[in-house]
């Protein structure tokens, strides 16, 4: 599917060929060489990504700065924390981003209840920029299209040091027909605003990525979050109707129908 060009990307004086696949993709292809080195431009334009990538990485996810007081306020977002530390034992230590601490398990007992039909959660993971970029736009989108089939959504929460694994502990703790985790994706030198919709069924303790359904690349030059709110809640559907997920359910594309 084309993506909308981006005309620092394109050469006025290149072949069309070249414009027409240059203006598909963010890569960095047929950028052009100064000897055998990158042009000056490239080299800086990638230097530039790299950091992007770095910072999206090991910043720390406040949700004041990322989303602005209105809409933590506006969701009554509250902050919860999986069994790391800090950021250089989340890096280190995938298995402890995958639970909570005692003390957050014990928050979800004041702020959340339990059984509802769909539980929406928010993982800073490997991208807090991904976060703070595309969930102010999506999480609107997704409690707006839940309401209109007749969903119960639990609480919305924000996780410190999350991995995907820790929608096991969701499932276990407050027992959702689905459990949805906004997670940011480990940044490229494309962007590094790239969010990630982990979805499943009724996850318990012995859940894997078998059992997980993934919509990835949300941002503005992949899957637009008016698109991944359809398809995410599309595909919340299909789990709710055939009782399961991950391999056992495929997404309906590209029709998309509204189930």
């Amino acid at each position: 599917m084309p993506i909308d060009p981006d005309e620092s990307l394109v050469g006025p004086d290149w072949p069309e060929i070249v414009r027409r696949v240059r203006a598909r993709t963010p890569a960095r292809l047929l950028a052009g060489r100064a000897g055998a080195a990158y042009c000056t431009g490239t080299q800086l334009d990638l230097r530039e990504a790299h950091a992007a990538a770095r910072d999206a990485v090991r910043a720390e996810l406040d949700l004041e700065t990322a989303f602005g007081g209105d809409f933590v306020k506006q969701w009554a977002l509250f902050e919860v924390w999986t069994r790391a530390k800090t950021k250089d034992e989340f890096l280190l230590r995938p298995d402890l981003g995958r639970r909570f601490n005692d003390a957050s398990r014990a928050d979800f007992l004041k702020h959340c209840s339990s059984g509802n039909d769909l539980q929406i959660a928010i993982g800073d993971g490997l991208s807090v920029s991904a976060v703070s970029a595309q969930v102010p736009a999506l999480l609107p989108l997704l409690y707006e299209g839940a309401k209109a089939r007749g969903w119960t959504v639990g609480q919305t929460f924000a996780i410190h040091y999350c991995r995907v694994g820790i929608l096991n502990e969701i499932g276990e703790l407050l027992a959702p027909r689905v459990a949805l985790l906004l997670i940011g994706e480990r940044p490229g030198l494309a962007t590094a605003e790239s969010l990630s919709a982990y979805m499943a069924h009724r996850p318990g303790p012995t859940h894997s990525d078998a059992d997980r359904n993934l919509i990835s690349n949300i941002h503005s030059r992949g899957v637009r979050p008016q698109d991944a709110s359809v398809r995410i809640l599309n595909l919340a559907a299909q789990m709710m109707k055939v009782g399961a997920g991950g391999c056992n359910v495929r997404e309906e594309s590209p029709a998309l129908r509204r189930l």
